[in-house]
């Protein structure tokens, strides 16, 4: 009995030995619907295409999540950025975005490190509990059992999610009222891999996700590697003016404001365009 004991003491604790040292890496990628409207007498075709392509590129990358049983950290997979099209200034900003989002699930927070306008920001908030509705549904992405789960978000619509010097209300220094929408996301996660993150903002299920759509962005995961022969370092960013979420959310619009100004077509900002893209959420 005693030997017994000693044996299943020691099943245990390798055990909790391997659940401390589980760790993995996914990759993603995410690809935007665009709808672009813009006046050709701003623009001729041969620039609209160059434009299309940008804004393609843009919208269609690649993210690394770095996981274990308690944290993961999120970021861009590193490379070189395209130059810009002559004559055309593209802004991209995002209230909800982050350059590197570190998740503590055991502790429920998070922080978010987010260059915007030049100034670096470290977000740090806790992490609200997401409503998922798990679903009987399944399908298999790569060698994984998903099951399907969804929830629903209000979110501000961004018509086209693109602006352009010479619009109209714009120009009048007039502000719509934002409008508010309620949107469906659907996510698919494995129970194969149980840890409850996932990529970007999404986390909270019984299982890695390895797929999300909103409607109009998709993230899905092309690889995944499970306890990789050369360990990552899960380490929370430091870097920045540290503020909550609620308030960076209000620095980037007052900021968007100024810029509007700044770019306001009554003065002399030369000949060229900008092209705003904002992502609401």
């Amino acid at each position: 009995m005693k030997q017994l004991l000693v044996v299943l003491l020691a099943f245990l604790f390798s055990n909790s030995t391997v659940a401390q040292d589980f760790q993995g890496i996914a990759t993603y990628k995410t690809k935007r619907q665009l709808d672009v409207k813009l006046d050709s007498t701003q623009m001729n075709s041969e620039m609209h295409q160059r434009m299309i392509a940008m804004l393609k590129k843009q919208f269609e990358k690649t993210y690394i999540l770095t996981f274990n049983k308690e944290a993961s950290i999120y970021k861009e997979d590193e490379k070189l950025e395209a130059p810009q099209t002559a004559g055309v200034q593209m802004l991209f900003v995002s209230a909800d975005g982050s350059d590197i989002l570190y998740r503590n699930i055991k502790e429920n927070r998070f922080t978010s490190q987010n260059e915007v306008f030049g100034k670096i920001f470290l977000i740090k908030d806790v992490l609200k509990k997401e409503d998922w509705t798990l679903e009987s549904e399944t399908k298999n992405i790569g060698d994984y059992t998903c099951y399907k789960a969804t929830t629903k978000r209000v979110v501000e619509v961004v018509e086209s999610g693109i602006s352009v010097n010479g619009d109209k209300d714009l120009d009048a220094g007039q502000e719509e009222e934002p409008q508010m929408e309620e949107i469906t996301i659907t996510a698919w996660y494995t129970l194969q891999i149980p840890v409850n993150t996932g990529p970007a903002g999404y986390y909270g299920l019984p299982g890695l996700i390895l797929e999300v759509h909103d409607g109009q962005e998709t993230i899905i995961c092309s690889k995944v590697v499970l306890n990789p022969k050369n360990k990552v370092a899960i380490k929370e960013p430091t870097k920045g003016k540290e503020i909550t979420q609620e308030k960076f959310e209000e620095v980037v619009e007052k900021r968007m404001q100024e810029e509007r100004e700044r770019y306001n077509p009554d003065r002399n900002s030369g000949d060229s365009e900008r092209i705003e893209i904002r992502i609401g959420g």
